[in-house]
Parts: C-alpha cells; structure tokens; sequence
C-alpha cells in the first residue's frame, strides 16, 4: 500500500522525468567521491543484472524498434562500468594492503574462486574475454549497425514512396500512413544511434585493458615504497585484485555486447528469438536424424569419446522421430478438417432458385492465389479490399458493391481477373512467393528477376525474390508484395469505372442516406420533380468525367431547381457542374491562385459552335475539323504534361459537353471545364492553345 502511495506522489508531482538525469549524475558522482566496499559490492551486482536484464529484454523483442532505447541504455551501462572501475581503482590502490577483500567480495570472489587464486590464469581468462568481446562480438555488432543504418537511410525514399502508393490505393488510411513514416524514420535514427553507441563498447574493451596494467603497476608501486611490502607478496596481491576488478567489469560487458550484436543482427518479425530458434532451427526432422547420424558415425571410431558422441547422438534421434511425429500428427489434422465432396443425388426440378445473378464485381484468382484470400493461410487481401472500399466511400461519394472472391481454375495458376458484371475488365499475374519491384522512372539499376508490367499503371516492373527488396528500395524502385498489387489493380478499375457501379439501388440508398439529414429536399425531388433515373444518369455523368459526388447536398438543390424547366441529363449536368464549379477546379487545381489551361483558338470556337448548330443532334463535327482538333489537343496536352500541369482545357460552355464526349476516347487524360465552372476569384493564364499559339 505504501509503495502504490509513493508511486503515487512520484507520478503527481511529475518527479519520473528526474530519473534520467538522478541517474547520470549518480553514476558520474562515483568517479569522484569515495565508495565504501559494501555499496561496491551492491553496485557490481546491479551492474550484472542489469546487463543480464537487457539480453533478456534483446532477446525477446519482435523488432529492433520495440527496444528503442538501447543505444542509450547501452551508454548508460558503459559509463556505470567505467565508473565502477574508477571507484574499485581508489580502493585497490589505498586498502589492497590489507587483505583480498579491501575492495569488497565481489571483487574477491571473482579474482579467487573464478581464477582458483592464479593471477597468470586470472590475466590469460581476461585477455580471453576482452579478446570475444572487443575483436569478434563488438566489432561484428558495429560493422551490422553501420551496414543497416546505410541501407535504412538509401531505402527510405523508396519505403515512402510505397507507403505513398498503399496510402493512395486505399489499403491504409492517414493514421496508419503516419505511423509507417514515423516507424521509417525511428528505424534510420535507430540504426545511425547503434552505429555510434557500438563504439562505446569497444572504448570500454580498450578502457579495460589499459585499467588492467595501471592498477597492477600502481599497485606494486604503492604496495612496495609505501606500505614496505615485498615485491612478491605486491604483485600477487594486487594482481590479483586487479584481475577481479577486471572480470567484474568485462563479464557484463560482454553481456551487453552480446544483447547489442542479438538487436542488429536480427530480422524483424512477428516472433522472438526463441520462437525464431524453434521454429527454423528444429523445423526439419531431416536434418537433426542426419546430423544425428553423423555423430553416431563419429562416435564409432576408434580413440573418440564413445559416451559423449552417441549419448548426444541417440537424444538427437529421438528428438528428430518426435518432430516428424509432430508433422504426422498436424497434416492428419489438417487433412481431417477438409471438408467432404458432396454426395451427388439425383438432380430435381429447375426452380427460378437455380438463376445465379451476375456479381456487380468479381474477383478471379488461380489456384496458387488462394493463400491471398485466405485467412488461415494469413492472407490479408480481403482486409485489403475492406480498406479499398472504404476509401472509394470517402474519395467517390457512395458505397461500391461488395467485391465477391471466387477461385477459377481455368485461370492460369498465378492469374487473377477482376469482372464488372459479368465482363472481364482487368487481369493481371501475383507470384505469392515473390514481390513486384516497379520502376517510377528514376530508378539507378537494373534488377535480376521476371520481367512484367505494372498491371494497374503499365509501368515497367520486375518479380523479385525477396531478399532484394532492400536493394531494390535503394535503387528506387518501388517495391510491393503480390497483395498490393491485386488490391491496388482493384483500386485502379474502380477509380476509373466508378460511373458503371452506380446502380439505381446505390442512387436511391445515396438519397435515403442524404434525406435523413434533408428529408424535405429528398422528398421534393424524387419521385415529385424528376425520375430516379434522370438523378443516375446525371451523377453518372459527373463520374464518367473523373468527379466526386461527395456534395450530394449542392447536386439534389441544384437538380430540385432547375428539373421544372428540363428534363434532359445532359443539361442538368451541365448546370450541375455549374454549381459545383469551385469544387471542380480545386480538384485539378489545388490551393493555387493561377490556373494554367490550354485555351482553344477563337476561330475554331467559333467553327465548332456553327458545327453544333448545324447538325441535328448537336453533337456532329466534320471529319477533316475533328481531325484537326484531335491532332492539336494530343499536342497541347503533351505540352501540358512536359511542363507538368494539370491537362485540362478551358472552353465556352456551349461547348463543353461537346468537346468532353468527343475527346473522352482520344485523348483520354484531358479534362475539360467550361468558363462558367471557373470561380470569379481565380485568373487564368493560358499555356498551350488548340488552333494557334499562346
């Protein structure tokens, strides 16, 4: 109850933050004041287990930033070694005169019971240790510190670029989105913050050293000319002290070594060390009952240690029949719960029940793609394609229908196709094995792999094994996993086709949900004033053209106000987009004052008004004149493009509707706005013209 109190009153009066600071402050107070034996050996214990706590925590971490705070934990450890060496020093120096325990039993234990009382043994055991620690242990845990802080800091344009394009696919939202950025840039800091604190270690190795061959000649000098000590009886005294101040020092440093070479050295996973241990090490039966064999081979010669070679032998064969018993039993498991063909019975009547619909949308994947969509095989497509939908909802303006997954085999087996109602609109290849290393444009090598296509954006791409990934991030390549490119394939077609999934169930559930904010504009408009298909085939229209029906709100007044006078869909688009003019532009031109268009000749205007005018339906042009204005808005938007502006033309209303059905095959990335979309405060400058110059 008291300890729940004083954690309490810790907490309240925000004295936590002290701990830090109390710490080194205590730590370098030991280099200076004087330390009676007892606390000596108090803080020597502290020392060793808190070496042997961060092993531990080192070793049971799924990743190097769940222990983010070693490098200065391991700062911290070294400086309470060097001090603790400090203050053992001063005591050696001044009481070593006075008996094997002047400087505490710890430091007596060691120098006795763990050398037998053999300074020379005591001296070779500390080369030894200073020897693994300073030239295997921290020199390999630096060089991986330095390697993996380089590629962390090379491959993070292409780790941003891939949150990027998982962020724009809708596979994560703008938290998640941050969190990965943040954990890219925690991991560079990690790595660069190991480069540097692996140094500590090796400057502890060379401290200890050069702390040995002082205290055992200060002490021969203090021990001869001051306390009249023979020469022998010093050197062995004192050497002896030495040696187990020494290995005090130099065991949990060790420790530490190990726990930091156990941090860089390993990969991130969803699992320990242990369970890394157990799971690849002792996954194969094979292998053990091999080596099991070759043990107990040796164990037959002549001259060799029969019991030690076939004792571990026998263990290690029993250890391997256990395993591959084990790997029986789970595949009788797994082979129990498939479920049964079932029994065909004599086939009945046809019934209406037997009329299978035709799925809105569909995906087809081959037989080795089932691991995608499965979740005891941890596949994580169908969360995926939740997370698609969701932002489709957010960005478009109304819920998609559900995306139905089926298996077909008449697929090829690393094929998938995506059907929009029934028809087959996109298809592509998934190695599951593999990842798709895709060339943004500006990457600075060449990969070795299969080479293929981006299937959502037709970019160069190659399949990759996995162990390239670093490599190819570095180059700047752009690398994703088999899942993200069906879903962002998905994203893709659904993007671009959001007009064909707007059904008139999805229309009259978007006014349902609107009129229960606004019950008495819904109920005005439909079925009152205008039809529900006449609202379908506008929104339709505001889609087809690469818009948002987020602002429903604007588009049913608007519709509720001009359907008295029209009934037709392309004019209430017309006046819709009208409305929804500052929206429009914002989405091409966002947060900019100046809008940069490709303008039309006043000359060709004027020829495709009389063309509109002439023709019966409104919408005839001539063929050498369409020729013409083909020909000349390709070259305006590839200008557009070279200078890196948004491709968009701005016409005369009366032509808009025209020019943007015309040129929605043909040219299929330009966008055209009508004069009466631009709002008032925004000026126009005009940088590539259909027709003539700029």
């Amino acid at each position: 109850m008291n300890l729940l109190l004083i954690q309490n009153f810790i907490k309240r009066a925000g004295l936590v933050g002290l701990v830090g600071p109390v710490l080194i402050v205590m730590i370098l107070a030991m280099m200076v004041l004087p330390l009676p034996p007892l606390l000596l050996d108090i803080l020597f214990t502290f020392n060793i287990a808190i070496s042997i706590m961060v092993l531990l925590v080192s070793m049971n971490t799924n990743k190097a930033l769940d222990f983010a705070i070693f490098p200065t934990v391991l700062l911290i450890t070294t400086l309470l070694r060097l001090s603790l060496n400090v203050a053992s020093t001063r005591i050696v120096l001044l009481e070593g005169h006075t008996g094997p325990d002047a400087a505490g039993k710890v430091i007596e234990s060691f120098g006795h019971f763990l050398v037998g009382g053999n300074y020379a043994v005591g001296i070779v055991v500390f080369a030894i240790l200073v020897i693994i620690n300073f030239v295997v242990i921290t020199k390999g845990a630096g060089r991986i510190a330095e390697v993996g802080a380089r590629f962390t800091l090379d491959a993070m344009p292409g780790k941003q670029m891939a949150i990027d394009a998982d962020l724009n696919a809708g596979l994560i939202g703008e938290d998640v989105a941050r969190q990965r950025r943040a954990e890219i840039s925690q991991e560079a800091d990690f790595y660069g913050a190991m480069d540097g604190a692996s140094k500590f270690v090796r400057g502890d190795a060379v401290a200890g050293i050069i702390i040995l061959f002082i205290n055992i000649i200060g002490g021969l000098i203090v021990g001869v000319l001051q306390h009249d000590l023979d020469i022998g009886v010093a050197a062995k005294t004192y050497t002896l002290l030495t040696i187990g101040d020494g290995l005090v020092a130099q065991i949990p440093a060790l420790v530490i070594s190990t726990a930091a070479g156990l941090v860089v050295s390993r990969v991130a996973s969803d699992q320990n060390i242990g369970q890394q241990l157990n799971q690849q090490l002792f996954k194969q039966p094979q292998v053990i009952m091999l080596t099991a064999t070759i043990i107990g081979a040796m164990g037959l010669i002549p001259g060799m240690p029969h019991f030690a070679f076939l004792l571990l032998a026998g263990l290690m064969g029993w250890l391997a029949y256990y395993l591959s018993q084990k790997v029986a039993r789970e595949a009788e498991r797994e082979l129990a719960a498939v479920p049964e063909a079932p029994i065909i019975t004599e086939s009945t009547e046809a019934r209406w029940e037997d009329v299978e619909q035709v799925d809105v949308l569909g995906l087809e994947v081959g037989y080795r793609l089932i691991a995608l969509v499965d979740k005891a095989q941890d596949g994580d497509l169908l969360r995926r394609i939740k997370g698609i939908r969701k932002k489709f909802t957010q960005d478009i303006g109304f819920l998609p229908p559900p995306v139905h997954i089926r298996d077909n085999l008449d697929l090829r087996p690393n094929g998938y196709r995506i059907t929009l109602k029934g028809v087959e609109v996109g298809s592509g290849e998934a190695y599951p094995n593999m990842l798709l290393a895709i060339n943004p444009g500006s990457v600075t090598g060449e990969l070795t792999g299969m080479q293929t296509r981006d299937p959502a954006f037709g970019l160069p791409a190659v399949w990759i094994d996995p162990a390239l990934r670093d490599q190819a991030q570095v180059m700047g390549y752009t690398v994703v996993d088999p899942g993200t490119v069906v879903a962002t394939h998905l994203s893709h077609l659904l993007s671009t086709r959001a007009a064909e999934l707007l059904g008139r169930q999805e229309v009259q559930q978007l006014l349902d949900h609107i009129g229960k904010v606004s019950p008495k504009l819904v109920e005005d408009l439909v079925p009152k004033t205008l039809p529900l298909g006449v609202v379908q085939k506008v929104l339709q229209n505001l889609l087809d053209e690469g818009m948002h029906i987020r602002d429903m709100r604007t588009i049913v007044e608007t519709l509720a106000e001009n359907a008295p006078r029209t009934q037709d869909a392309y004019q209430l688009t017309s006046l819709v987009r009208v409305a929804l003019g500052p929206a429009i532009v914002q989405q091409f031109y966002p947060s900019v004052q100046e809008l940069q268009v490709i303008g039309m000749d006043k000359e060709l205007e004027y020829l495709l008004v009389q063309a509109m005018q002439s023709s019966q339906n409104g919408i005839g042009i001539e063929p050498g004149l369409a020729d013409t204005v083909l020909r000349e808005t390709r070259a305006a938007a590839e200008t557009q493009e070279r200078m890196g502006l948004p491709v968009v033309m701005l016409v005369p209303a009366q032509l808009r509707d025209l020019l943007a059905r015309f040129l929605k095959r043909a040219v299929p990335n330009i966008r055209v706005i009508s004069h009466d979309e631009v709002p008032d405060f925004k000026t126009i400058r005009v940088t590539a013209m259909v027709g003539g110059r700029a």
